[in-house]
């Protein structure tokens, strides 16, 4: 590619088309493809470098706390779920459709590792998510609201396509931390998914957010046109250290 060329490709903010315009071209004349085979290869190139960079400035505002696959759940060791009902949640439709999904049942059985999984491959489709653990998002709303930067914080939490709240019920809530999670929840309400693991069943929320009324009215906005998948089994990670000790022994 001569210098020109490759300046007038940066002006248009073609990337692609730079980094694989030789190998690109190569390409063609190997096989003797015609101009346009050649310039649809060279678009195709842009098109996946830019898939690409999307995916990964998703993947970076999700701050994921590890990646998690479906290729690395072990369905064998789940039986108390459909198979077939969780690889349906990994087409996001339920995003489009403003559904929320909770997934709630024994720590350890798979419900974070599922839920990562498929936040990731929403990431992939080019929906923007964000991961927070209860307590982490607790304390982030509490900090934003003493520093009088409550409004901003919602707004941003507003506009992700899918928002992940992972290990509802394992820290009990502050009476304030309790009202700020209920005015995300009020607000998300119809306008956009929140996917949320809890080691509690309903009946026991009421020991996190303290308040009866408000546990009712958290819960009524979460239940309504959602999915709620539950995981009675026993522990993965218990699982995996018996078989460890096991080939050990």
């Amino acid at each position: 590619m001569d210098d020109k060329l490759k300046e007038k490709l940066k002006f248009c903010r073609l990337p692609g088309m730079v980094e694989c315009y030789d190998d690109t071209l190569k390409e063609a004349k190997d096989n003797n493809l015609n101009h346009e085979q050649f310039f649809n290869n060279l678009v195709e190139h842009e098109v996946i470098m830019r898939e690409n960079n999307r995916f990964n400035r998703l993947l970076r505002q999700a701050k994921f706390p590890s990646l998690k696959t479906i290729e690395k759940f072990n369905f064998s060791d789940a039986p108390f779920i459909s198979k077939t009902e969780v690889m349906k949640l990994f087409s996001c439709k339920f995003i489009d459709q403003k559904t929320n999904v909770l997934f709630l049942g024994s720590p350890g059985t798979g419900k974070s590792h599922l839920m990562v999984s498929i936040g990731v491959e929403a990431c992939r489709q080019g929906k923007s998510v964000g991961f927070f653990t209860a307590a982490s998002l607790c304390n982030q709303l509490i900090e934003m609201q003493e520093e009088q930067q409550l409004l901003k914080f919602l707004k941003k939490i507003n506009k992700f396509d899918l928002l992940l709240i992972d290990e509802l019920g394992f820290v009990e809530l502050s009476n304030q931390a309790t009202q700020l999670m209920f005015q995300i929840f009020s607000e998300r309400y119809e306008k956009g998914s929140i996917f949320l693991t809890s080691n509690l069943e309903f009946a026991e929320w009421a020991k996190v957010f303290h308040d009866e009324r408000m546990t009712a009215a958290i819960i009524d906005r979460l239940i309504h046109n959602s999915k709620i998948m539950l995981f009675n089994g026993p522990s993965h990670r218990l699982l995996d250290q018996q078989k460890k000790t096991k080939k050990d022994q």
